[in-house]
């Protein structure tokens, strides 16, 4: 039985998921996982050394070339040959913001006098469904990627038993993904959302219920009830880079149950076939 391969540690996730070349494209797609965007950032932008980068994302030197190496020819060919660039997926697991990950950076998911963390999202039981809602002032916030607030409502014998609203401490579209998978969610239901987000979403195994408007609170019954409005080819108007991913959940009938492994709130490995593994 082969070795499963070792989270590769990551500071955050992309505010940019995906890039479109200017004029006429070539209808495919080249997908560029999480840590293979950590090993550019690192080498490429930040000039550490393989050495140093392989410190960093907790990995062995060799492993850090070959992802490498496979990040720069996934690149060139978008370049080159006009594919659109979508950078989502991966076997990754985000910083905790402790002294280990070493990045030296101050982490936005450590709870300080910049707002709520990820350590003040109260956990769920194993048992329950956790639901995410984009929210502002009660409504569906109608942008994925702007917005500030996540209602969150737990779920057991196909009722809220408890909710709680947290904050996204501005992330932008690749990080919310990692955001909303931290936060122990099963379901999303929100307005407008771009294709590399919705692939982000597929990748945690969050069920995705995109186009829905108007009080969350009433969506979140409708959801549980099977009567939930919602649009599986939604786009949002606001990400012009979106290009041919489905909704993580087509067709119009409700569907109940955890589309991933259940999660406690600490940090998961995301793993590409695998959903969610072990911390």
């Amino acid at each position: 039985m082969a070795r499963p391969s070792k989270c590769r540690r990551i500071c955050m996730e992309p505010a940019y998921d995906s890039f479109a070349p200017d004029g006429i494209p070539s209808g495919e797609e080249v997908v560029l996982s999480l840590d293979e965007y950590e090993a550019i950032r690192l080498i490429d932008l930040e000039k550490k050394t393989h050495v140093e980068c392989a410190a960093q994302m907790n990995v062995a030197r060799s492993t850090v070339s070959d992802i490498y190496e496979t990040a720069r020819e996934k690149i060139a060919d978008s370049i080159v040959n006009g594919k659109v660039l979508l950078i989502a997926g991966g076997n990754y697991v985000l910083c905790d913001g402790g002294p280990a990950g070493a990045c030296g950076r101050k982490c936005c998911r450590v709870a300080g006098a910049g707002g709520a963390g990820m350590q003040q999202i109260r956990g769920k039981a194993d048992d329950q469904m956790r639901i995410a809602v984009t929210y502002d002032n009660g409504e569906i916030f109608q942008h994925f990627g702007h917005t500030e607030q996540f209602k969150l409502y737990d779920v057991e014998d196909g009722r809220v038993v408890d909710s709680q609203v947290v904050d996204t401490n501005g992330q932008g579209h690749g990080a919310l993904g990692g955001f909303l998978a931290q936060a122990g969610a099963d379901v999303l239901i929100c307005g407008g959302i771009g294709g590399g987000a919705q692939a982000a979403m597929a990748e945690a195994g969050i069920k995705l219920f995109g186009g829905a408007s108007g009080s969350a609170d009433e969506a979140v019954q409708a959801y549980l009830a099977g009567d939930l409005n919602y649009d599986p080819e939604v786009r949002c108007s606001h990400h012009g880079h979106d290009h041919g991913h489905g909704c993580g959940h087509h067709g119009g009938q409700h569907e109940n149950g955890n589309g991933c492994g259940h999660h406690d709130g600490q940090h998961h490995c995301h793993e590409d076939k695998h959903g969610c593994s072990g911390k």
